[in-house]
């Protein structure tokens, strides 16, 4: 499927007809603040990951309606004329604001800012939100499973599992929050991701025994290539690699069964063989819970595919992207108004914020700080997680992948001890929301 080079249609009918309304009601144009958070983590998680940022920021730059778009919207009656005169000549002209990506993030965190007119802002709302909402979902996944890998690389491996399109997104996703490579072959052309794979149990089924595969990966790949040794007897595919090899083969890998003793059967053999450079690489449904029983098993890499993309449980952040303000009338320079839902447990907290993270002296987040004021300077170490990303309509925020996963990396290791754990808990640290005084404000996020 193409988009004609435009992101505009990635999104939802009643965008629009808020739009149609607002024009015709003189309101289009009145200055607003949106908000995109999440109002809890997935049940029993310690903290969130922020992804998606970069595509977010390509995505405002393709969000134009042209012609085609036009056309289409008017032949399904969604909008009239004064709608498409406003739409076609539609370029966000706002500032967004954003929690750098690979970042971490908390229940309340105000993840982006979106400062324009109404009509301009209300429509990013789906692009946004449905970037956002997988792309983090993914790294989270993610970066508890590198957590549990410690050194060991680990592969993306989902591309299988999921849609072509989320594929890519994920493999970005996953690389952000410290995965080695993926196997999807977009993801290496479009975001420089280094990319990895070598063969499956359909070559090995397609000679006419297990040698003469094992001979032409070689032959083809060379000795430092990972032969697959359990289409049929794992001890004799063992053998078989490191005869054919004179115990050179970079690794074997390991694709069913119980992968930890599996692992220290093979390990041994490879060992007693004089194979002792080669590695062990395991597959096969790997979830992070896995990749923690496995953290004593003789295994050197790991490749992780359908817990990965699916969001290891949890496919979305549940994200939501709401108005805290707006003008108090269409006048240029009217006042800005806080405005917040009063909706039971959908409650907003109404204002623009600005947000820091509070260290100790040691360096360790012990809090997440929400303000509907500037914050003030308290003497206490806080690191500034908001940055500009969009500048009246100019994006500023673009960055290399590299910095997204060198962020992730130190944010991570600002986390207190329990923000490591896998078993189930709360936020690892809590979010406070201060009034315009320094305040605490009772909130509906747990703070």
């Amino acid at each position: 499927m193409t988009y004609h080079c435009t992101t505009a249609l990635l999104t939802d009918e009643y965008e629009l007809t808020m739009v149609r309304a607002a024009l015709q009601a003189g309101t289009a144009n009145r200055q607003c603040v949106f908000e995109l958070f999440a109002r809890r983590l997935p049940s029993g998680r310690r903290y969130g990951v922020v992804a998606g940022v970069g595509r977010a920021l390509d995505a405002l730059a393709d969000f134009h309606f042209g012609e085609p778009e036009l056309e289409y919207l008017r032949g399904a009656s969604i909008i009239d004329d004064a709608t498409a005169s406003f739409l076609a000549d539609y370029r966000f002209s706002g500032s967004i604001w954003g929690y750098g990506e690979g970042d971490l993030y908390f229940p309340g965190s105000p993840l982006v800012i979106v400062e324009g007119t109404f009509a301009e802002a209300v429509v990013l709302e789906t692009i946004l939100l449905s970037i956002y909402n997988y792309d983090s979902a993914v790294a989270s996944a993610a970066s508890r499973m590198t957590l549990m890998a410690e050194d060991r690389p680990c592969i993306e491996m989902g591309s299988r599992r999921i849609n072509e399109h989320a594929a890519i997104a994920a493999a970005r996703a996953a690389y952000i929050a410290g995965f080695a490579s993926t196997s999807n072959l977009e993801a290496g052309r479009s975001y420089g991701i280094p990319t990895s794979g070598t063969a499956a149990h359909a070559f090995t089924l397609l000679h006419d025994n297990e040698e003469d595969a094992f001979r032409a990966q070689i032959a083809t790949l060379g000795e430092d290539t990972t032969l697959l040794v359990d289409t049929y007897d794992i001890e004799a595919a063992v053998r078989m690699a490191v005869r054919i090899t004179d115990g050179r083969l970079g690794a074997v890998r390991i694709d069913s069964g119980d992968l930890t003793a599996t692992a220290r059967d093979v390990r041994a053999l490879l060992d007693e063989l004089g194979a002792t450079k080669t590695r062990i690489i395991v597959t096969s449904d790997l979830d992070e819970w896995q990749l923690a029983a496995l953290a004593g098993a003789p295994v050197d890499g790991y490749g992780v595919g359908t817990s990965l993309v699916t969001g290891s449980g949890a496919p979305t952040c549940s994200m939501v992207y709401k108005m805290v303000a707006r003008a108090q009338s269409d006048d240029p320079g009217a006042p800005m108004v806080p405005v917040a839902k009063k909706s039971t447990a959908k409650a907003t907290v109404g204002g623009r914020k600005q947000a820091v993270r509070r260290l100790d002296d040691r360096g360790v987040a012990t809090q997440e700080l929400v303000s509907v004021g500037p914050i003030a300077d308290s003497g206490h170490q806080d690191r500034a997680l908001l940055r500009q990303l969009v500048r009246d309509g100019s994006i500023i925020g673009d960055e290399p992948l590299q910095a997204a996963r060198a962020r992730h990396e130190q944010a991570r290791a600002e986390l207190p001890r329990d923000g490591y754990k896998m078993s189930r808990g709360e936020p690892v640290i809590p979010t406070y929301y201060l009034d315009a005084t320094g305040a605490v404000l009772p909130t509906p996020y747990g703070g």
